[in-house]
């Protein structure tokens, strides 16, 4: 892609976010941009493919601190049209001559800070050029999706993950060229990467159209990734939960992300956690969370409760005379930490009042409401309001 293709492009608006939006909300952005687009999800599509391009080569730019930093100044310097501005507006009918506006300073004329180095960052430069187009280039980072139970959120699991994504191709080792032959030095930028344009009174450099940038052509290409190097392929990994995973929680694998280029290492593959809730547990931190229902009885005169736990059971002594809703901690019945200790597990108690009563239960209610009619559980609120 050439610097004016790059710069007539409105990545925030391919993202559908705002020029000052946080790193954040690019990435919330792009996240539901490519699940809704990704080619799994969408087999045969060509316009959801394309789409999901777009918002990748968005996102790699937005993305990366630096560029995005030299993108927003080349829009503030051309204008959101990039080249293709208007007078006045923005690219290069803005600059009059007459003005006393000095171009070198535009383009830097040799000094650091113009915008031949913002170039130089961006699409690579006359001055070093066919090291910009030619260096090593990190691949890419990934992210997918996986959904487990609570339970192997607490104790940890090991999953299979099925991905289609880029790789270096296998049938040619990423050369791009069919197995037995290799690919010669292109002979429109001479091996370098970029050639240099003219454009009225200004010359930049910019990726050579003939090799797309690369400095090599593909005379015979590969018949599995058609000369790119780089193929999609579904593939299967085996990935490591660890135990107290949460709910939202990212997973890094190192380089198991897209391929790098000219020999650079490869990008990271990020997994993002989703926990299924359990039907009676809940979690706090590294405390696992557990209601009790209870009779009146049994907090009257106190009992021992058999509880569920992850692992098996356990007995819980409760006092006489313990009021409903009081939380008691069993320990080491939680989440496992890192440090090989465990979080606790919270049980409350709480009253279950039965619906209905048969002739003799009430009967036996009303006795005990007459031998406790001294007592008023509302005194005191009573007294605080004067009553």
């Amino acid at each position: 892609m050439s610097a004016r293709e790059w710069l007539d492009k409105d990545f925030y608006a391919e993202l559908g976010v705002s020029p000052d939006a946080s790193a954040e909300e690019i990435k919330k952005a792009y996240r539901k941009l490519a699940r809704e687009n990704h080619p799994d999800a969408n087999p045969g599509n060509a316009q959801a493919e394309s789409k999901f391009k777009a918002v990748s080569e968005a996102y790699g730019v937005l993305s990366d601190p630096d560029k995005r930093k030299q993108y927003d100044e080349a829009r503030r310097l051309f204008g959101s049209g990039g080249f293709s501005g208007g007078q006045g507006g923005g690219g290069f009918g803005g600059f009059g001559g007459s003005g006393g506006f000095d171009i070198g300073d535009l383009f830097g004329s040799g000094q650091s800070g113009g915008l031949g180095d913002l170039f130089g960052g961006l699409f690579g430069n006359r001055r070093g050029g066919h090291a910009a187009a030619n260096r090593p280039k990190r691949g890419a980072d990934v992210e997918t999706e996986v959904r487990i139970d609570f339970t192997e959120s607490v104790r940890g699991a090991t999953v299979p993950l099925r991905l289609s994504s880029p790789a270096t191709c296998r049938n040619c080792g990423g050369s791009g060229a069919r197995p037995g032959t290799r690919p010669r030095s292109c002979p429109t930028c001479s091996g370098a990467g970029l050639v240099t344009r003219n454009q009225g009174a200004f010359a930049f450099s910019e990726p050579c159209p003939d090799c797309r940038g690369r400095g090599k052509l593909v005379d015979d290409p590969c018949s599995e990734c058609r000369g790119e190097g780089v193929s999609t392929r579904s593939r299967t990994l085996t990935v490591r939960i660890p135990a107290g995973v949460s709910d939202g929680q990212r997973i890094r694998l190192a380089g198991q992300g897209e391929p790098g280029r000219n020999g650079a290492a490869a990008g990271d593959l990020y997994v993002l956690v989703h926990v299924n809730p359990h039907q009676v547990f809940g979690r706090s931190g590294d405390d696992l969370t557990l209601t009790v229902p209870v009779t009146f009885p049994e907090l009257a005169l106190g009992t021992t409760l058999t509880v569920p736990t992850l692992d098996g059971k356990v007995s819980l002594k409760v006092p006489a005379g313990t009021s409903s809703g009081r939380t008691f901690r069993v320990r080491g019945k939680g989440v496992g930490r890192k440090n090989g200790t465990s979080g606790d597990l919270l049980v409350t108690l709480q009253v279950v009042v039965p619906s209905k009563l048969d002739g003799k239960a009430a009967e036996a209610l009303q006795a005990y409401a007459e031998a406790t009619a001294d007592h008023d559980p509302r005194r005191n609120l009573n007294e605080t309001l004067g009553r």
